[in-house]
């Protein structure tokens, strides 16, 4: 395990955000794969925000995929998407590529095709909860003696 930057470096001009996600359609990732492990991953839909968990409570992997440092940017890797699955269409259009525990070589030692591994899970596979907003801090008009 090591620590990475979440965001690989931008192709584009100097300055540029970098990006975190790369789409999984039209490409294949045959080198520089990597695991991203996680308990949830969060969604917004407008101002509202939402945790997104296994059905069962287990941990899970997103796949990934990174890059080396360079003079100019640190280690880093972007999450891998697909099309959401029906507990999360309902948010959004797309989702990182969870991968189960039992997966994790698969995505790693390429034995099992990649269309086979980044597909969303079936329905009622997760758990999504709104995450409460943040309270505004309370503010003191004047002090009381």
């Amino acid at each position: 395990m090591v620590e990475a930057g979440w965001g690989l470096q931008p192709w584009e001009a100097p300055g540029s955000k970098p990006f975190k996600f790369i789409r999984s359609e039209g490409k294949t990732f045959p080198t520089h794969r990597c695991l991203i492990p996680a308990s949830e991953f969060h969604i917004r839909n407008g101002d509202r925000r939402f945790r997104v968990t296994l059905e069962d409570g287990n941990f899970f992997y997103l796949a990934g995929v990174w890059r080396p440092a360079s003079p100019d940017w640190p280690l880093s890797f972007a999450v891998v998407t697909i099309s959401a699955n029906p507990d999360v269409f309902f948010y959004q259009e797309r989702q990182g590529s969870v991968l189960l525990r039992r997966q994790n070589m698969d995505w790693l030692d390429l034995k099992v095709a990649e269309t086979e591994l980044l597909r969303p899970l079936p329905a009622r596979s997760f758990r999504v909860d709104e995450i409460a907003p943040r309270a505004p801090l309370a503010v003191q008009a004047e002090l009381v003696f």
